[in-house]
């Protein structure tokens, strides 16, 4: 392949993208269509919601991956992270000489360019703390753009292009694209950026924690003298890889010596009460419709960015009591016969964990049940098998699904679901396996009742069983 067409020409009027679907690419997609330019794109499985929001843009979309979709010539092609080197569209633009990018190239070059980044990184909270600090500072008046691996309920949207000079950005870890395996952060110059933890997770990516460790570590290392790092206080991961770095540094958390501590956290449904120190002394105080306390921590995090961009904290406390919240991430999808059902998008063990803790507060007098499916690449191998059975304290009943996708993963690697139920219950947990979706949804049927909670955690769709449920509760 000819690497020396990895650039954008100039001028750029019709663009191509290769596995155009997926969230960031969508996003990306919108933006650029918004901007002016021609945008056709293709993936190999097309479906709503997302099909509908492009066509909606109007932006033709080929189901299937093939030269021809490319045969128009394209000025530019933008290849996704999920697309192979032998893919067919890859081997044609190949062929015919195309100039191509990655999807983190184009945010640079179309979107970020001229705008001050604030990148949010780490294993957990990115989505959620980007759309905080997006809504802050879009309700404190400073018009921003950003882009984001979830739907804002605010906006209804996981992108927006603003006029402002700053563009809130959710740094993802994952592998650019098949031509460049450094992870997509590292394109981007953060003005501030944002650590909220790091862990082991895409083993499909990964190979240990040390190599998650080394991405970040460069990350951080790119981040100029003059520029801030905010980094989360109480994860040893984190203290040993912001260790000697040359960038400001700011630390948040619940330790009394950083500069933004966590303090009391109260609750008074539907709200939290939460306090914030900064040096020692009361900043100010909030209350906000997220829940739990790896939240207020997400919170604590998108305030010092606010703080540091001077925006007065008033404003602040305004933002959180009218933010929405995020698609997917602890929402209630509906409530039937005194049952409630709730989406949320935790997979790793630690994200199962504090989900289950945030939300039982909530819901004194009933019994929270979780419906877990394992999915992501992570889940679905045996590296976390010890670890899930600790997850689920919370719960009162636990129903672990089959990984519908398991016969991807090599058989020596495979999580066990069944295992999973098998250590649950050694725990004294009231687990139950099933090998589909169905047979859950039976089982909730019969088992349910009023006041009950339904927690569903996975990364997918789960074969749309919020709405089974719903509709048969």
């Amino acid at each position: 392949m000819d690497l020396s067409k990895n650039r954008i020409p100039d001028p750029v009027k019709s663009i191509h993208m290769i596995a155009i679907c997926g969230t960031g690419m969508g996003a990306l997609a919108s933006m650029l269509k918004d901007m002016g330019f021609e945008i056709t794109g293709s993936d190999q499985k097309v479906y709503p919601p997302m099909s509908e929001f492009l066509s909606s843009r109007d932006i033709k979309i080929t189901e299937g991956f093939s030269e021809h979709n490319i045969a128009y010539g394209p000025d530019l092609v933008i290849v996704g992270n999920a697309v192979s080197k032998d893919n067919p569209e890859v081997v044609g633009m190949d062929q015919m000489g195309l100039e191509f990018c990655s999807m983190p190239q184009a945010v640079n070059r179309f979107i970020a360019s001229g705008k001050k980044p604030l990148v949010i990184t780490g294993t957990h909270g990115k989505t959620t703390t980007s759309s905080i600090l997006a809504w802050i500072l879009y309700e404190a008046g400073m018009d921003p753009t950003f882009m984001i691996g979830g739907i804002l309920k605010n906006f209804e949207s996981n992108y927006r292009l603003g006029t402002g000079e700053h563009m809130v950005i959710e740094g993802d870890e994952y592998d650019t694209a098949f031509f460049d395996k450094g992870a997509k952060f590292l394109h981007y110059d953060p003005s501030i950026a944002i650590l909220t933890g790091v862990e082991f997770d895409h083993a499909d990516i990964f190979k240990d924690i040390q190599h998650v460790k080394q991405a970040f570590d460069a990350f951080i290392t790119g981040i100029s003298p003059q520029n801030t790092l905010v980094a989360f206080d109480d994860d040893k991961n984190v203290s040993d890889l912001v260790q000697g770095k040359s960038c400001k540094m700011v630390k948040y958390g619940r330790h009394a010596e950083s500069v933004w501590q966590l303090g009391s956290v109260s609750i008074q449904q539907p709200w939290t009460f939460f306090d914030v120190l900064k040096y020692g002394t009361v900043f100010g105080n909030f209350k906000t419709r997220l829940v739990g306390e790896h939240n207020m921590l997400n919170a604590l995090s998108a305030i010092a960015v606010a703080d540091t961009l001077a925006i007065p904290v008033e404003a602040i406390a305004r933002s959180f009591e009218s933010f929405e919240g995020v698609k997917r991430r602890q929402e209630i999808r509906g409530e039937k016969s005194g049952i409630t059902v709730m989406d949320d998008f935790a997979h790793h063990p630690t994200a199962v964990r504090e989900t289950l803790r945030a939300v039982k507060p909530f819901y004194p007098n009933g019994r929270l049940i979780a419906v877990f499916e394992p999915r992501t690449n992570s889940s679905m191998r045996n590296i976390f098998q010890n670890i899930y059975p600790l997850s689920f304290d919370g719960a009162d009943i636990i129903c672990i699904r089959q990984p519908s996708l398991l016969d991807k993963i090599p058989p020596k690697e495979r999580f066990s679901s069944q295992q999973l139920v098998n250590d649950l219950k050694k725990l004294g947990k009231s687990a139950h396996f099933f090998p589909d979706t169905d047979e859950i949804i039976d089982f909730l049927i019969t088992e349910t009742k009023s006041g009950d909670l339904i927690l569903v955690m996975s990364n997918g769709g789960f074969d749309n069983i919020h709405e089974r449920l719903l509709s048969v509760l």
